[in-house]
């Protein structure tokens, strides 16, 4: 097996937003860059995994990085420049193109892929960012509290790479670098005697972790488009967990805040009218009909033609795998997991195709057909997981339920940090688990990242780049989301860049009032929100 070396001041490991925005971040502020990402395309949720802009109701005017707001308005106008939009959609200003209820802006993943491309091009091309992809990390060396190197390995060849850093983020959808390092993490549900929150089990639950889904796209056609019946589809069409109140396959499932099952509606194809889609959680959930709740191209906002269906995007309850944890069991356990992951949304798929009840009476969509080209994979499921919950790391700043929640914080409004570097907002949500757990959801207030939960308590070099912060597993439901980990990855990126510059440690800057004060005032001049307005209350 062939090794290679490669030497960089900040390597970020995992091509994710949070791993992207800290590469651009970093060098930004002058630092050289090595980003590596485990699959053909960058940008983690949004593109290889499939999910659309999860965000809060005030993303058009206020609530996140100046950067994220590029990358948003830089979607749109990819679709003005490339796509044959009519006249009202191109004149839209805040333009759907999925017009999905999910989010403000819906689109398809390699659009996605695209403007991140964008983004990077310049530093590219100027040798301030390399990117080395599909390469995952193997290993890692380290002194004392110090990570001197990690060893990325190409998926496809198993050449090795050792990159030597000054500081490493870890950006990866799991929190991968935690274990290789050796730096103290958590896993699943912890007890609510550690963290003193209301909706904690008595007792620490560190295999008890959110579901993952493999999402997919799918449009409706005239014809027969089933695919093969899946080899584990029996036991998918049986499976009825006993919180569900009936079959996982079928239209329905738990309404996530009332826990009281609900019957969704499906119909592709509905024919309403996409520029009055006005995608807000706070007022709609939008998963009424569930066809148009992730859709990710609506074919009535482009010139007749150019799409001969809606794409939608299928990221429902029906398709979330909670058998067992993929996280921190042996290898051939969470690839067998992802196995049935994986036959669980093609046993969805073929149930829509031949049994699902329609409107008229009848059963199946046949015209239902997977979309390889729109997923980027030959078999049109998405190239990666989405796992909406990883290792989480034990950080110098724990974020807790009782700092966020709408019903214990009441009129004050979430617990505000000295050293906040951000914000976000999204209610708690908890997917069902594989600790048997039901839905939790709990209203939340606008938050603040604080800068705490981004350093570990003892390595001295590592950052976390994404959903792998301090949080709990109750607040990872909230600080999970797009524009959060964007916003966390720069941080950390401007961060390390910081302590390069300065000759600081993370530690340093977080223990020291003044170097947190000039580390704010870089962000703010990134355009980085460190605090809500005064009016904004949660829901």
């Amino acid at each position: 097996m062939s090794v290679h070396e490669a030497h960089t001041q900040v390597l970020v490991v995992g091509g994710g937003l949070g791993g992207v925005a800290a590469a651009l971040a970093a060098a930004r502020h002058g630092a050289s860059v090595i980003l590596t990402e485990e699959f053909d395309w960058l940008g983690g949720q949004l593109t290889s995994q499939g999910v659309p802009l999860d965000e809060h109701p005030w993303i058009e005017d206020f609530g996140c990085t100046a950067s994220y707001r590029q990358l948003r308005d830089g979607m749109r106008d990819y679709y003005r420049r490339n796509y044959p939009l009519t006249p009202a959609a191109y004149a839209k200003r805040d333009l759907n193109p999925g017009a999905g209820w999910v989010s403000k802006i819906c689109v398809e993943p390699r659009v996605g892929v695209a403007v991140l491309d964008e983004m990077l091009a310049p530093h590219r091309s100027g040798g301030r960012i390399r990117v080395l992809q599909p390469v995952r990390p193997v290993s890692a060396e380290v002194d004392g509290d110090a990570v001197r190197a990690v060893t990325v390995e190409d998926v496809r060849t198993g050449e090795r790479t050792t990159i030597t850093a000054d500081y490493v983020v870890d950006a990866t959808e799991t929190g991968d670098l935690l274990p290789l390092t050796g730096t103290d993490y958590v896993t699943g549900f912890e007890s609510a005697a550690e963290t003193g929150e209301p909706s904690g089990p008595a007792g620490a639950q560190p295999e008890n972790i959110q579901a993952v889904s493999v999402c997919f796209a799918i449009e409706h056609l005239d014809g027969d488009h089933t695919i093969d019946r899946p080899e584990q589809y029996d036991y998918w069409r049986s499976y009825a967990p006993d919180f569900w109140g009936g079959n996982l396959l079928g239209w329905a499932a738990p309404h996530p805040r009332t826990l009281e099952v609900v019957e969704r509606h499906f119909e592709p194809n509905p024919g309403d009218d996409a520029l009055a889609v006005f995608a807000d959680q706070s007022l709609n959930p939008g998963d009424g009909n569930l066809w148009t709740f992730r859709r990710i191209a609506a074919k009535d906002l482009f010139e007749p033609g150019t799409y001969p269906s809606d794409i939608t995007l299928v990221n429902w309850p029906s398709i979330d795998y909670f058998d067992g944890p993929l996280i921190d069991v042996p290898t051939d356990v969470a690839a067998a997991r992802l196995h049935d992951a994986r036959q669980l949304s093609l046993s969805m798929l073929y149930w829509m195709q031949t049994e699902a009840p329609r409107p008229d009476g009848g059963a199946g969509w046949p015209g239902l057909r997977l979309l390889p080209e729109v997923m980027g994979t030959a078999d049109g499921l998405a190239m990666a997981p989405y796992h909406r919950e990883g290792r989480r790391l034990r950080a110098l700043e724990t974020v807790r339920e009782q700092d966020v929640s709408l019903a214990i914080r009441g009129e004050g409004g979430a617990r505000r940090y000295p050293d906040s570097v951000g914000v976000g907002m999204y209610r708690i949500d908890l997917h069902p688990s594989t600790g048997g757990d039901t839905y939790i959801d709990v209203g939340a207030e606008p938050f603040e990242i604080p800068l705490g939960t981004l350093i570990p308590r003892t390595t001295t070099n590592l950052l976390a780049g994404c959903k792998n912060i301090g949080t709990t597993h109750i607040t990872n439901g909230c600080y999970r989301l797009h524009p959060v980990e964007w916003n966390v990855g720069e941080v950390a990126g401007v961060l390390a860049a910081t302590c390069l510059q300065d000759g600081t440690t993370p530690h340093q800057v977080h223990a020291d009032p003044a170097l947190v004060e000039r580390l704010q005032s870089r962000l703010v001049a990134d355009g980085v929100e460190l605090r809500w307005p005064e009016h904004v209350r949660g829901y």
